[in-house]
Parts: structure tokens; C-alpha cells; sequence
């Protein structure tokens, strides 16, 4: 042989799972389920403030507000079942978290610099673990056969598992914010790095 080998996946585009569908953000003035949803709130031209869950419209002397709750406190109030304080936020400082499609075709020669408006919060698209940075304690999403396993945290950096894969272990959220308000160690699962994406 003179030339060289032949690429085994050269004719097969799909072998590597595809991407989760990406976040996009939208205003809460729209007609958009509010509660328990991940909401951003801010001011265009200051800056926005994300982490956060909300709950239904609330109307006041003809104004309408959001209660936000930091995400941590969500998830305990709605797992012990107890009151949490929520700030009451002018709706039109309110933005919402909702899942899009996923593109056709994938962006090529993106540049790591990546200007945004200010007048209106932005969302990265989703990133595979194998090129982010550090992990542990951010959003990932899993993407299997099955479909896609959203609300999970990486509770690991990247390590060399027990069959030579490269792994994360993650968590569910709720387990993550449990650990912080009980100290109640998660339970994580061991997932190959190709199969998990920053969200």
C-alpha cells in the first residue's frame, strides 16, 4: 500500500451522538409557562443574573411581577415541602429558559470570542465536556439512545474510569443543592465524556 488508510467513519457522519438541543432564552412577557422553570433576570445594558427558578405571574395595583427564587432554595422548598422567601420582579426583567432546536447544520470556524447584545441575556450553545474546561459543578446534559437528561451537575472533573474510558460523574440537581443544605453526600453516576455536553 502506497497511500494512506482509508477513513473507517469517512462515510458515516452519525457515529458520534448528536449534540442536546440548545437553550434558548426568551422574554417572560410572552405566553410561556413560568413555574419551576430556570429564568434569567437583569436589565439590557447592565447585565443578567441566571441560577434562579420561577413561579407563576403574580399581579399587583395593575403591574405584573415574578417571584424568583434562587435555585437552591427552589429545589429545597419543593422537596421539604417548606416556604421560601421570593423576590417580586417587574416582569419585562424576566427571562426564560426554554429548550430550541436542534441546528441542521453545525457552525464551523467558530471563534472563541463571541460578541452579544446587551439588549437582551444570551446562551452559549451546548459544548461537549471533552472541550470545556474545568466541569465539576456545572450544568451538563446527557445525551444518550434514549434521549437527552437534562438538570444534571458534574460533581468530578474529567478521570480515567474503570474500563480506560474518560468519565464525569454527575448528579441530579436536586442531589447537588441537597448536599450543600443536609450535607448528604449524592448519589453520581459514572458517564463517558462523549456523552455528556455543558448546557
Amino acid at each position: 500500500m502506497t497511500g494512506p488508510l482509508p477513513d473507517p467513519f469517512a462515510d458515516q457522519p452519525d457515529w458520534a451522538p448528536q449534540p442536546p438541543r440548545p437553550v434558548e432564552i426568551v422574554p417572560a412577557t410572552g405566553r410561556v409557562e413560568l413555574r419551576g422553570r430556570r429564568v434569567l433576570v437583569g436589565l439590557p445594558g447592565l447585565g443578567w443574573r441566571g441560577d434562579l427558578r420561577a413561579d407563576e405571574r403574580v399581579v399587583q395595583n395593575s403591574r405584573t411581577y415574578v417571584p424568583v427564587i434562587p435555585e437552591q432554595e427552589w429545589y429545597r422548598a419543593e422537596s421539604e415541602q417548606v416556604e421560601v422567601f421570593a423576590p417580586l420582579v417587574p416582569v419585562e426583567r424576566v427571562w426564560v429558559e426554554t429548550l430550541g432546536n436542534r441546528p441542521s447544520v453545525p457552525p464551523v470556524g467558530v471563534s472563541s470570542v463571541n460578541l452579544v447584545s446587551l439588549d437582551a441575556p444570551t446562551h452559549r450553545a451546548p459544548t461537549p465536556v471533552f472541550e470545556a474546561g474545568a466541569v465539576t459543578g456545572r450544568r451538563v446534559v446527557h445525551v444518550a439512545d434514549s434521549g437527552e437528561q437534562r438538570d444534571l451537575r458534574a460533581v468530578t472533573e474529567t478521570y480515567s474510569g474503570a474500563e480506560g474510558d474518560i468519565c464525569v460523574r454527575v448528579t441530579p440537581e436536586l442531589e447537588w443543592y441537597r448536599w450543600a443544605w443536609r450535607g448528604q453526600p449524592p448519589t453520581t453516576l459514572e458517564v463517558p465524556v462523549h456523552l455528556l455536553w455543558i448546557e
